[in-house]
């Protein structure tokens, strides 16, 4: 590749010679950009909660106080009402309007019928039409020909329980409007100046940054192109100079460390990972046939559980119960061939051969099942969340080898009947251990297991349907004290639960 990059005349080159030119954006200026914008954002939203707080404020207060006022005009017109009083209404309700913030005011007959008036409110059917004929106060906004919005508050007038009318008073919202206007100002005002402080502040801290950034840049390129001796001269008491000097230890390791670790890095498995390490010249891409078992353990309703429950509470309780069976498989000679994402796949006679695989599967898929039993009880009462595998055994020929690209690979088992062991998990019951009838029958498990027939089940991709049993225990002659190895490893701590 790096051959390719500096020939002139390769078709990359011509082919990047013939793109566009791309500006290229210094980091001192995105940092830059990229703290006004925090900032400048920080301060629009701030201002804008600031306005929308103090509007509902504004229009409580003035729902509050017009609420009063209405109340206290319509008490102070009941006995004028009832007397027939019309110069003392008309003289009140001249004394209430101020033309300032009270606007106007209007007194209705319990006829419907327009006792007294003053200043702007709105016309007799608009009334009617907003406040019906409800005996409860009311509030509302109209908008006269003069385009100046009003809040209006009504407020029947009683005397006992005799309705003797209603009155109306309109509020100008122009003070409001005012007020808001005044606070927009000087948040726009303050966000302004905060932005050139911001823009200034930004660009020194981003110059300060990005100087030794480039360093590490350049360090990371000379170490790329495997310049192994190349070691930084940056000595700072901060996060950058630990930075330097981690690079500077790398660079020292990578020389010595580079052809393990490019071996391990495709591996997961203890025992695959020894036999790779063991044989490092003949690390390639192939396969062959073998006689190996595989159980699959998968997680019953965990979609439900990851979605009821935070993410570090998931990955922990992950952790535990995955540990158990890491730590299951090796005592019965098999390694975890992965773990895809609640359900965890074990293979057994590969890479290395054991004529006992078959019962050392169903051994383990036991030890699991009952392993899990008992700490779902010490995890219940930790208050913890409990959960369930179904778990899925075959055996067969199955192709077996380094699968992936030159460049990853992995160790791993394919075939029929690991397709098979699948969908024998997906279609158990919790806490049980499905195997296909021919799997029961082998001499070596038929003899030490104990199981009973289940159903008959139709697979997609075979024309017979396939019969299936339930492993139910290891008869005791063949336990090898599993139940005494179950106590030691729930009583030991496994390091992912810490």
């Amino acid at each position: 590749m790096t051959a390719q990059l500096n020939n002139t005349n390769s078709p990359l080159h011509a082919d990047a010679a013939e793109a566009p030119f791309k500006v290229r954006v210094p980091i001192a200026i995105k940092l830059a950009l990229a703290i006004t914008l925090l900032i400048v954002g920080g301060m629009a939203t701030l201002g804008f909660i600031i306005l929308e707080n103090q509007k509902a404020v504004l229009s409580q207060q003035i729902s509050n106080m017009g609420s009063a006022i209405a109340r206290q005009f319509a008490s102070s017109s009941t006995d004028m009402v009832l007397a027939g009083d019309n110069l003392g209404l008309q003289t009140l309700a001249n004394k209430l309007v101020d033309k300032q913030q009270i606007r106007g005011a209007i007194v209705i007959s319990e006829t419907g019928d327009v006792i007294v008036s003053s200043g702007t409110v709105p016309s007799l059917k608009t009334i009617q039409a907003r406040i019906g004929q409800t005996e409860a106060p009311h509030s509302f906004e109209w908008s006269p020909n003069d385009g100046n919005p009003l809040f209006c508050f009504s407020s029947p007038i009683k005397f006992r329980d005799l309705i003797a009318g209603t009155v109306l008073v309109s509020f100008s919202k122009q003070q409001m409007i005012r007020s808001l206007e005044h606070s927009r100002f000087v948040i726009l005002t303050i966000t302004a100046l905060m932005t050139l402080i911001a823009i200034l502040i930004a660009f020194v801290m981003s110059r300060h940054l990005s100087r030794p950034i480039h360093n590490l840049v350049d360090a990371s390129k000379a170490i790329g192109g495997g310049n192994y001796q190349y070691q930084l001269s940056e000595r700072r008491n901060d996060e950058i100079g630990e930075l330097a000097c981690a690079l500077n230890q790398m660079a020292k390791g990578l020389l010595k460390k580079n052809q393990v670790e490019d071996a391990f890095s495709r591996y997961v498995s203890s025992n695959v990972a020894r036999k790779v390490l063991e044989n490092l010249d003949e690390v390639q891409l192939g396969g062959k046939h073998v006689h190996a078992s595989v159980l699959f353990a998968d997680i019953v309703g965990f979609t439900s559980l990851s979605e009821k429950h935070p993410a570090e509470e998931i990955t922990l309780m992950l952790n535990e119960y995955f540990s158990c069976i890491s730590a299951i498989a090796k005592e019965y000679n098999g390694h975890i061939d992965k773990f895809m994402g609640d359900c965890a796949m074990l293979v057994f006679g590969v890479p290395e051969h054991t004529n006992d695989h078959s019962f050392n599967a169903v051994a383990c898929a036991v030890m699991i099942r009952d392993t899990v039993i008992q700490l779902n009880e010490q995890r219940v009462k930790q208050n913890k969340i409990p959960i369930h595998f179904k778990i899925g055994v075959n055996t067969g020929i199955m192709v077996a080898g380094n699968l992936g690209s030159s460049d990853r690979m992995e160790y791993t088992v394919i075939g029929d009947p690991v397709n098979m062991a699948s969908r024998l998990a997906g279609i158990a019951d919790s806490d049980q251990i499905i195997v296909l009838e021919e799997f029961f029958k082998q001499d070596d498990i038929r003899k030490r297991v104990n199981a009973k027939a289940n159903r008959v089940i139709q697979v997609r991709g075979k024309q017979d349907a396939v019969s299936t049993w339930t492993i139910k225990n290891i008869k005791q002659e063949y336990c090898n004290n599993m139940q005494q190895k179950i106590r030691e490893l729930l009583n030991q701590p496994l390091n992912s639960t810490h």
